[in-house]
């Protein structure tokens, strides 16, 4: 949760460094892959379990709903009741029954600097090693994320150094799982501190398995703003998630179509704020009333049955033992050769178009790319216009046009995929009366 500012316009381009083996979820060219190497793209809530410790509950409606995520608030007992690890424990076990993912964060950091009542970053890293006997062995289903907005606005330049220190005191004790960090100017970044710094922090982690939380509110209120600031992490093969958002708050009205459309087209995460029980004048930002799960809110009704929403989108992690094929959930997925076919020799990929939103002559278009039987280390995806289309904007791949004729090439960060592993790239465009999808084809190398 975030005060509004203004946000600043200069950039840096940063880049990322390969993953390494870990014992759950891992990064790989941006992209989150689960325990089983399958891509992994969030979609679930915020639950705010330390305040409201009896209604655990509330975890099997947020699956019921359709969610594959659940982020969960806890206390590392600085600034309200401590969560300990058989209550973290039981939170964990809640998450597996419910097969969502479990991102945990300590709230105690909240505007680190400019609050005086929140904890560091290092205290909340003295709590996370204090309960460490309850996360062992469950880095397939816990993503940690350290401290939730763990600078306000007071010397947030000091976030860098603080979070590579707690990266590192992390694995030096011993914890293998992803681990998640919070953006400072209360979660929303407007002074690019996190961004800016991104490359040098994914880099201080030995295991190259960090992923950056951008936490959207009033900051994030125009298309441009959200397009621009999560582009820049994909360009830069960074892995980012929307920690947090809304559809509306005190600081401004966050632009809740175009952060749940860009992060759709992108396969980027997100997690909306909150489940139930919000005070403080922001209670529009429940997403069910009084933790009835069968009373949504209007934004509820947004972010679960709305276009690019939680029941269209998301898909179970596979280390739940799902079938759902590993690509990103921008589009229907290729289904599996019969089994009476021998799998294809060689390098091959096959690529799935889908239109994803549409207005007036314009549309949004995503095109998924799977790997064959064999892993690829680029990818090229061809086809022809057959209604006279044209693109207006593209992201996560080169493409080049030359009359209806479209071609488009991997970069550096996703043209390498494992065997059976799938990413994506996006597009707007514009048509002129029939928008007839064409035939996409995808060769590999």
């Amino acid at each position: 949760m975030a005060a509004l500012f203004l946000a600043v316009t200069t950039v840096v381009t940063v880049a990322a460094q390969p993953a390494q083996a870990a014992a759950g979820f891992t990064v790989s060219g941006g992209r989150i892959l689960d325990a089983n190497g399958n891509n992994f793209v969030m979609r679930g809530v915020n639950h705010a379990h330390t305040w409201y410790a009896d209604k655990l509950g509330s975890l099997a409606d947020i699956k019921a709903l359709g969610a594959n995520t659940v982020r969960v608030v806890l206390s590392s007992g600085d600034r309200w009741t401590r969560n300990d690890a058989a209550n973290v424990t039981t939170v964990i076990n809640t998450c597996k029954a419910n097969k969502l993912i479990c991102v945990l964060e300590v709230h105690d950091t909240t505007g680190y600097g400019e609050d005086s009542a929140a904890t560091t970053l290092a205290k909340a890293v003295d709590y996370w090693i204090s309960i460490k006997s309850a996360l062992a062995g469950q880095e397939r289903y816990v993503i940690l994320n350290i401290g939730n907005e763990p600078y306000g606005n007071t010397n947030a330049a000091a976030w860098t150094a603080d979070t590579k220190s707690a990266i590192t005191r992390l694995r030096a004790a011993g914890f293998e799982h992803s681990i998640m960090v919070d953006a400072p100017n209360w979660g929303q970044d407007w002074q690019f501190v996190m961004r800016d710094n991104a490359a040098s922090v994914f880099a201080a982690d030995p295991q190259r398995n960090t992923i950056f939380s951008i936490h959207m509110y009033g900051v994030f209120d125009t298309a441009a703003e959200i397009t621009d600031y999560l582009g820049r992490f994909r360009t830069a093969g960074l892995p980012i998630v929307v920690g947090e958002f809304g559809h509306n708050h005190s600081d401004g009205n966050p632009d809740e179509d175009t952060i749940l459309a860009t992060a759709q087209a992108q396969g980027i995460g997100y997690l909306g704020w909150s489940w139930s029980g919000n005070g403080g004048g922001v209670e529009y930002l429940d997403l069910v009333t009084n933790f009835n799960a069968a009373a949504l809110t209007s934004w509820g009704e947004r972010l679960f049955n709305g276009a690019n929403g939680i029941k269209a989108t998301s898909r179970e992690a596979s280390v739940y033992g799902g079938t759902t094929p590993p690509t990103d959930p921008t589009s229907p997925s290729t289904p599996p050769p019969s089994p009476t076919t021998p799998p294809p020799a060689g390098k091959q990929c096959t690529a799935t178009y889908a239109m994803t939103g549409s207005w007036g002559s314009g549309f949004q278009g995503a095109v998924t790319v799977t790997a064959g039987s064999a892993a690829i280390s680029s990818w090229t995806v061809t086809w022809t216009w057959p209604s006279g289309q044209q693109f207006t904007n593209t992201w996560n791949a080169t493409v080049t046009s030359s009359g209806s004729a479209i071609t488009a090439r991997s970069l550096n960060y996703n043209g390498s995929l494992p065997a059976g592993g799938g990413t994506s790239w996006g597009f707007t465009a514009s048509s002129t009366g029939t928008n007839t999808a064409p035939t996409a084809t995808c060769s590999a190398a």
